[in-house]
């Protein structure tokens, strides 16, 4: 049983956004202020990356462990309610990143994905994400 009314529940997943979350808005800082210039949510490649580096052929995608299925995390738990919907929703939310990744790099692109439990501080907060962002710049600085 949902501990929200149908109308709770719908305002509260209404707020929920696909662009400019907070982890996406966290990494776009990082890496402007390291001096990394970048396009955002290139429609004219599959899947529309987050980040995208295009004279490099970088795309970068920005998932959320509860909707993209994180598989091992402890943030991409099933739904209590309506489960049947929710694991058909992620599961479709994992083939279509898994084409989307396929097709780019079809294309010769590079594909990085980061999860959104590597940069949100939740237990070990801001050493956690330091270490895990200069981590991702050397290997953005190699890829470029």
């Amino acid at each position: 049983m949902d501990v929200h009314d149908k109308n709770t529940r719908s305002y509260n997943m209404s707020r929920i956004r696909s662009k400019n979350t907070k982890i996406e808005l966290i990494i776009r800082k990082f890496l402007f202020r390291n001096g990394f210039r970048y396009r955002l949510h290139d429609k004219n490649l599959p899947g529309k990356p987050d980040i995208v580096f295009t004279r490099q052929k970088i795309a970068i995608f920005i998932h959320g462990c509860y909707f993209h299925g994180h598989e091992g995390c402890e943030l991409a738990t099933i739904s209590k309610t309506r489960k049947k919907f929710w694991k058909n929703k992620i599961q479709g939310n994992i083939e279509r990143d898994k084409n989307n990744e396929t097709e780019l790099k079809l294309m010769n692109w590079k594909v990085i994905k980061i999860w959104e439990c590597e940069i949100e501080p939740r237990k070990k907060t801001s050493v956690k994400r330091e270490i895990t962002l200069e981590n991702f710049k050397a290997t953005l600085s190699n890829l470029i």
